[in-house]
């Protein structure tokens, strides 16, 4: 939520105000809205929500232990080169292994999971196909040329085909970091084995060997050692987008029982909050597909239908949408705004009552899905929904619209049926959540008892 403070400061003062504003500029930014004989009036905006402040406080404590733990894994994979036992096992191939850590180790552990197991599988596949391959054109190609032309053949086919894989959006959802670890590997063990003096087995298993070494150091530090999940970082995301949303309804249904006179002597509202929830969908997917690879842990358990998070959060984005829109449908309409506030036929307990009821819906859903409680959309989330629709008819009826002029009932018009596609997304919200309940098995609110 924003805060706005009005400060009065004399002429005597101004010189070190000024200073203090340019000191803290960077912090609290003045916006000088008033220039009197006496006084000059600033309005800071100050955006100190404590929860967004709390949010960032907790990411950066994630993102310096993510450092952390990838600093203690690129030790523990660096003594096969320090100690010198571990050493003359591996030899130089101990470098693949240090490639591991570096190119596998994500932020999250369903992230370096799904990494792992996918390098994993493209080696495993990409050396074993590259062995045969190279065995076959040693054993077939008598002389080098024949030798050459079956590795290029089976370079080309198998090099082709699987870009060919990497472009299905459903491969390259989930698995296209293995299929170009196959390529990698297919192509390095297969033309390794042009040379007949190179032990083709040998050579794959080295590699096999020293990439799996990697693989258990990441994945033992990832799941162990302070342990980042998608699954709650999504989780968490997802909540705290109902609050937002429903703090910035409140403050964009707001403006409507404001006058313009106010309008004017405040800060515009800001509505960076639709804006950062509409660019938000990639970030779902990629923690949705991340949080399917993560084992059974607290409250998630395997299996967990991630995809309703996915359809919650592209309904919250239409939903940001439509807020958008309204917000500036008022601003754009302040003369007709002012026409509706000031009938007799309306009065201004509608909106704040709307808002009300919205805000409190969402809410109250996002407080559902954070407790992972059931939520009674057919019950009192219905009820609620159908009294604003009420008060929404209301206030286009049409003997009191035909009192206008058409600009203004055009606008009017324009307002309400925002506000019920609003409406309207808000019940489809609640079904999904109450579906996401049945499916995950949120637990059932305890009756309170007087």
């Amino acid at each position: 939520m924003e805060s706005t403070h009005v400060i009065a400061i004399t002429n005597r003062e101004e010189d070190n105000i000024r200073k203090e504003n340019k000191m803290f500029q960077f912090q609290l930014p003045p916006i000088i809205s008033q220039l009197g004989k006496n006084e000059v009036h600033c309005l800071s905006t100050i955006t100190s929500n404590p929860r967004h402040k709390q949010m960032h406080r907790d990411q950066d404590t994630r993102k310096i232990i993510h450092c952390i733990k990838v600093g203690i894994s690129l030790v523990l994979v660096s003594l096969l080169y320090l100690l010198n036992p571990l050493f003359k096992q591996v030899g130089e191939n101990a470098m693949w292994a240090i490639m591991t850590v570096v190119v596998m180790f994500e932020f999250s552990a369903g992230a370096t999971l799904g990494k792992g197991f996918n390098r994993g599988l493209g080696t495993i596949i990409g050396g074993g196909l590259g062995c045969l391959v190279a065995l076959f054109a040693q054993s077939i190609g008598i002389h080098r040329v024949g030798n050459s032309i079956i590795i290029a053949v089976s370079v080309f086919i198998f090099g082709s085909f699987a870009t060919y894989l990497r472009l299905i959006p459903s491969i390259k959802k989930r698995y296209d970091y293995g299929v170009m670890i196959f390529i990698l590997t297919f192509n390095l063990v297969v033309v390794s084995g042009a040379r007949v003096n190179v032990k083709v087995w040998e050579l794959a298993r080295e590699r096999l060997l020293n990439i799996l070494i990697g693989f258990i150091v990441c994945v033992c530090v990832s799941l162990f050692v302070f342990p980042l999940w998608a699954s709650n970082e999504l989780h968490d995301s997802i909540v705290s987008r109902f609050l937002d949303l429903a703090n910035t309804i409140q403050g964009c249904l707001g403006e409507c029982t404001k006058t313009i006179d106010e309008k004017e002597n405040q800060p515009r509202f800001s509505f960076n909050v639709c804006n950062s929830v509409l660019n938000s969908k990639s970030k779902d997917e990629s923690l949705a597909n991340f949080a399917k690879w993560e084992p059974w842990h607290g409250k998630f358990g395997l299996s967990y239908p991630w995809g309703r998070y996915l359809k919650i959060g592209e309904i919250l984005r239409e939903m940001a949408a439509f807020i958008l829109a309204t917000g500036r449908c008022l601003e754009a309409s302040k003369e007709p705004m002012a026409t509706l506030r000031e009938s007799e036929w309306v009065h201004l307990e509608t909106c704040e009552a709307l808002e009300s009821k919205v805000a409190c819906i969402l809410r109250e859903l996002g407080d559902s899905i954070k407790k992972m409680m059931k939520c009674d959309a057919e019950g009192c989330v219905s009820e609620q929904l159908k009294a604003a629709r009420e008060d929404l008819s209301f206030i286009i009826s049409t003997s009191k619209m035909a009192q206008l002029e058409d600009a203004q009932v055009l606008a009017i018009a324009t307002f309400v049926f925002l506000l019920m596609e609003l409406i309207g997304k808000v019940e489809e919200l609640a079904k999904e959540v109450e579906e996401l309940g049945d499916i995950a098995g949120f637990r059932t609110p305890i009756p309170a008892f007087s």
